[in-house]
């Protein structure tokens, strides 16, 4: 198991298609941090992927939005409540299972009254 990282270079482009526009890629290197394994299959889809489901669920992460979080205490809660919801209660629709029951760490499907009850919540 190891692990890479991938530089992308930018060139500023004076015209950007609207306000929020990304700059033109002009290279890329993959770059092999640790372990020895074929730089080609260093992919940053499964880190994008995890960034937007988190984005998508949690409002604080999303700038410009009335969400945003300004605590770091209550980000850390609200992100810990929202990866065990994720992991243990949400039904993934590729996978057709929750991921804690994949793991084994779970038996079965959780509902929002046991996730309380879990994390020490009474309802």
């Amino acid at each position: 198991m190891g692990y890479g990282v991938i530089v992308k270079d930018f060139r500023a482009v004076m015209e950007q298609p609207g306000r929020y526009g990304t700059p033109e890629m002009t290279g890329m290197d993959r770059n092999v941090m640790i372990g020895d394994f074929d730089p080609r299959t260093i992919c940053i889809s499964y880190a994008e992927q995890n960034n937007l489901t988190l984005r998508t669920f949690m409002r604080s992460l999303t700038m410009l939005s009335l969400g945003f979080g300004k605590k770091l205490e209550n980000l850390k809660e609200a992100t810990a409540l929202n990866m065990i919801n994720y992991n243990f209660c949400w039904m993934h629709n590729r996978l057709r299972i929750r991921p804690s029951m994949t793991a084994g760490v779970a038996s079965d499907k959780w509902d929002v009254e046991q996730l309380m009850h879990e994390i020490g919540v009474s309802v």
